[in-house]
């Protein structure tokens, strides 16, 4: 409890009100929906096409549509070039990153042609290099990358902000001046963003919602447009995020019955091996109220068995501790186990930090057609 330090007894005083990290039972769907406070959403999200392209052997179509507040969600839908489906589909999930600025851009190329600096060091970073989203479509399937809420099309305008957080981003980008440096304005935008995040989710808690429901809410809507596009099939629809897309992916699993196969990326381990020092390196979307209450993070995944779910884990992610993420592998094999399909659960571990490599782009690549691409029906 490195973090609370001599406040660590917060945690054996909360436990003696109400169980931290129940078991999985009967209750557990309820009891993260309450967490969630995930408001309602109708049928008709009033879904557009804005615009189309090809490029590098991608035919693309931007989409938009209304998530029922807010500006309307900006997506994009690729496929390999020149083909009519029927097709599988999934829901590539952009990350957190820290960049909310820029959402699908991390993962994808649209109708631009141009791919910013900061998108290109992620993509260095974290992604091999690589916009996935397209590799993925160009191996048949239909992608769909859409923002959520905070992010891209769904952020907020700078002016909406408190003031007290315009002038913190003031000052990072003063003193970032004074040291011969510079600030870009989507990263300024972002330095406003990182400190903005904390009072949308004061508004959530408030309203008797979260940031993850208010997310969640948006990728079920995403899951439900893609299902319904032409050349679609959407009996064979899938997802895959790393780390916040991770996240988000997870949840899918737990949440939505469209999505009949997910792949997890760097986003796994028992909550209870989190509190020593890693609650603070995940943003408020990972914290929904009274998160302990409802269940371990791999048993709410889990909620989705026996549908096919891919884990992979990086053997050094210094953003979850090694035991608590082969404790959550564990956790998953029983779950599946006692779901009566332990050949539905991979997880696999690579010798790798924080990141969605090519290397584990291609396993990931791979077990989703082997799930996906058969015949309706099997």
């Amino acid at each position: 409890m490195r973090h609370l330090g001599d406040f660590g007894g917060l945690v054996r005083l909360a436990g003696r009100r109400r169980a931290l990290w129940p078991r999985p039972d009967a209750s557990l769907r309820t009891r993260l929906d309450e967490s969630l406070g995930m408001p309602p959403y109708g049928d008709d999200a009033d879904v557009r096409t804005e615009r189309t392209w090809s490029a590098g052997g991608i035919d693309g179509e931007e989409l938009s549509w209304s998530p029922g507040f807010g500006p309307r969600t900006r997506a994009w839908l690729l496929r390999p070039a020149g083909a009519r489906g029927p097709l599988p589909g999934v829901l590539a999930l952009h990350c957190h990153a820290g960049m909310k600025y820029w959402g699908k851009e991390k993962i994808a190329d649209g109708p631009s042609g141009g791919t910013p600096s900061e998108i290109r060091a992620l993509r260095a970073e974290i992604y091999g290099g690589r916009a996935f989203a397209v590799e993925l479509a160009r191996r048949g399937f239909a992608v769909l990358c859409h923002d959520v809420f905070l992010w891209g099309s769904r952020r907020f305008p700078l002016e909406t902000m408190p003031e007290r957080v315009r002038a913190l981003a003031d000052d990072l980008r003063e003193l970032a001046e004074r040291r011969g440096g510079s600030m870009s304005a989507p990263r300024y935008y972002d330095t406003a963003a990182r400190h903005h995040e904390p009072v949308v989710a004061k508004y959530c808690n408030l309203l008797g919602t979260s940031l993850l429901g208010l997310v969640a809410r948006e990728d079920l809507i995403a899951a439900r447009v893609l299902a319904g596009l032409p050349g679609v099939r959407a009996d064979a629809l899938g997802c895959v995020g790393l780390s916040g897309g991770g996240l988000r992916a997870g949840m899918l699993h737990a949440l939505c019955p469209r999505v009949r196969a997910s792949v997890v990326v760097a986003m796994m381990a028992a909550l209870p091996d989190m509190l020593g020092e890693h609650v603070d390196a995940h943003s408020w979307v990972s914290w929904p109220p009274g998160l302990a209450a409802v269940g371990d993070w791999p048993d709410i995944v889990a909620l989705g068995a026996p549908s096919p779910l891919l884990v992979l884990y990086g053997e050094r992610d210094p953003l979850f501790p090694p035991e608590g993420m082969r404790r959550a592998d564990a956790r998953l094999r029983r779950s599946y186990r006692a779901a009566g399909r332990p050949d539905a659960y991979t997880g696999a571990f690579h010798p790798v930090g924080h990141v969605f490599d090519a290397a584990m782009q291609e396993q990931a690549f791979a077990w989703l057609s082997s799930v996906l691409s058969p015949a309706p029906g099997r």
